[in-house]
Formats: C-alpha cells, sequence, structure tokens
C-alpha cells in the first residue's frame, strides 16, 4: 500500500517535471487532464495544498470532482481554508452525499462549530463520524467541542 503510495506521488512528480519541461518548450497544451487520472488529481491536488497552492489545488480537485464525488471533501478544504465557508458547506455536502464518508461528515461538524452554527447539525454530523469509526480521536474530539459549546449556549457562561 505505501509502495503504491510512493509510486504514485513519484508519478505525479514526473509528470509535473514533463509539464514544466514541456511548458519551456512551448510544448504543453491544456493536456494535463487527460495525462492524470482523477485521483492523480487529488494527489497532486494535496500536493499543491501543502504548499498552500490553494488555487493550484482548487483545479485539481475540481477537474477529480467530475469523476470521483470524494474530490468534494479536498475542495471543501480549500474552500475552508480560504474562509469561503458557503462553498465549503456545499462541496462537503457533495461529499457526504456522494460517499457518505466520515471526514466529511467531520469536517461538516467542524465548519459548523467554528462558525458558531447549526450546531444541532454539526452534533448529528459528528455523531455519525464517530459512529463510522469510533477509534478516531479528531472525530471525537469535534463531538466534544460541540458537546461542550451547546452546554455553554444552554446554561449561559459561567453557570
Amino acid at each position: 500500500m505505501e509502495k503504491n503510495r510512493i509510486l504514485g506521488i513519484a508519478r505525479c512528480a514526473l509528470i509535473i517535471l514533463c509539464m514544466a519541461i514541456f511548458s519551456a518548450c512551448g510544448l504543453l497544451q491544456n493536456t494535463t487532464s487527460s495525462l492524470l487520472t482523477p485521483q492523480e488529481h487529488i494527489n497532486l491536488g494535496v500536493t499543491y495544498e501543502n504548499a498552500r497552492e490553494l488555487d493550484s489545488a482548487e483545479k485539481e480537485y475540481r477537474i477529480a470532482s467530475k469523476e470521483i464525488p470524494i474530490a468534494y471533501l479536498y475542495l471543501g478544504n480549500v474552500y475552508f481554508q480560504k474562509g469561503l465557508f458557503d462553498k465549503a458547506e456545499k462541496a462537503y455536502r457533495k461529499a457526504i452525499e456522494g460517499t457518505n464518508d466520515p471526514r466529511a461528515l467531520n469536517n461538516l461538524a467542524w465548519l459548523y462549530y467554528t462558525r458558531d452554527v447549526k450546531l444541532d447539525e454539526a452534533e448529528k454530523l459528528a455523531e455519525a463520524a464517530v459512529e463510522s469509526e469510533p477509534g478516531n480521536e479528531e472525530f471525537r474530539d469535534t463531538l466534544t467541542k460541540i458537546r461542550e459549546k451547546r452546554m455553554v449556549k444552554a446554561t449561559g457562561p459561567g453557570r
């Protein structure tokens, strides 16, 4: 599994290197999409995202989302980082509809928590994520924080 991941990353790096060379020579003309699989577009998007090149990451995730719905999870993460919260919400919802991936459930719950909106729904989303992956500490942390915030709102601060 790890070997395949490394080979995938190496392939993406080789493609990027070739693209740079061909671009310099004027030989590349919008063929990137046809060179990469949707998963490779996601991998390339993650590389861009880690380098804080969010516009490039967004572009790669958009391409991948045409074929695989999990790309919406990554797209939502980019929108969240850009502060485009309505777009992030829509992307997470598409990821949930297309995959029911617990990361999308958790991330949408976290979005609501950080924006201090829809906390009832946030709790349900976080509960579903924890139910799906009970051992995931990040999901449990999200659920705990949402419940704490809801308790403070219900009882008022300092009571």
